[in-house]
């Protein structure tokens, strides 16, 4: 599914926000681009061939693990998962919610500790966390386009750790 909107990036690959679209032609370096906001920031790289099918697949699924354990900021109320296994998780028949919400936290906590320290912070911010990879360099403190061959890192370790080949 395409959602289109239209955003400003500057000379060092920084997605602005729409607010700041309306100036982006006066800034020297600012352009206007279209990104597609459906499309996860994994996604993306793995259409430009900037990651390989491996990689991918283990950064969906330590995404997986995370939005199943729900390790992520809530805005509402956290509601009750339903009795039959049928609510969040997909457990199906038989397996206890708050069993397949651990068991989860458990695998994705494995992984990250897979990763590394030095790796487990990108890898976060692009894949659970959504972020693009300039906006992660820059909250980072790295230089530009360093953060893709660390989260290639960090993916290769989260493949071995999934056991993909």
């Amino acid at each position: 599914m395409r959602q289109l909107r239209e955003r400003t990036i500057d000379a060092q690959g920084v997605v602005g926000t729409t607010a700041a679209a309306a100036g982006a032609a006066t800034r020297p370096g600012g352009r206007r681009v279209s990104v597609n906001v459906a499309e996860s920031p994994l996604g993306w790289l793995r259409a430009r061939g900037m990651i390989d099918a491996r990689q991918f697949e283990a950064g969906e699924r330590l995404r997986g693990d995370y939005e199943t354990a729900m390790l992520g900021p809530r805005v509402t109320m956290r509601w009750a998962p339903r009795v039959d296994g049928g609510g969040v998780g997909g457990g199906g028949a038989g397996a206890d919610p708050g069993t397949v919400q651990i068991a989860a936290k458990r695998r994705f906590d494995a992984a990250v500790a897979a990763a590394g320290p030095g790796l487990a912070d990108v890898l976060w911010r692009v894949v659970c966390a959504g972020e693009g990879l300039p906006v992660a360099e820059k909250a980072l403190g790295w230089p530009a386009r360093a953060g893709r061959v660390v989260l290639t890192l960090a993916l290769d370790r989260v493949a071995g750790h999934y056991g993909l080949r």
